[in-house]
């Protein structure tokens, strides 16, 4: 069963240094994973925050970075956290998604029908 995906951000994430990384990698969700986003005192106080938590948890690289932290992820373009929330759902769902996608070498966005993993 494959647990871990790879990713091409959208945009990237732009390091303090201002460097661009779009590669990434993201892990299935744990039932753990979930409940403790929940818990969290900032979802608690803003629902909204509830992706952030969660993908911060199951992204297990973005550029060099292997520590992916809340913050990380609030600082990325809207485009990208809106790929990876489509990301998560396909990963950890059991019916078919539509997923954005853009060409890395000409940049053309499209979508994708695709199946869940497992």
């Amino acid at each position: 069963m494959q647990t871990e995906v790879e990713f091409y951000l959208p945009r990237g994430y732009v390091d303090a240094a201002g460097q661009v990384h779009q590669y990434g990698r993201m892990r299935l969700a744990l039932a753990m994973d979930e409940v403790e986003a929940m818990n969290d005192p900032r979802v608690r106080a803003n629902e909204s925050y509830l992706p952030i938590q969660l993908l911060s948890r199951v992204v297990t690289q973005v550029g060099p970075v292997t520590a992916v932290t809340p913050d990380l992820i609030a600082h990325l373009f809207a485009a990208d956290l809106a790929y990876l929330q489509e990301l998560y759902l396909r990963l950890n769902s059991s019916e078919h998604v539509a997923i954005g996608a853009v060409c890395p070498a000409c940049q053309t966005a499209f979508q994708v029908q695709v199946a869940p993993l497992g």
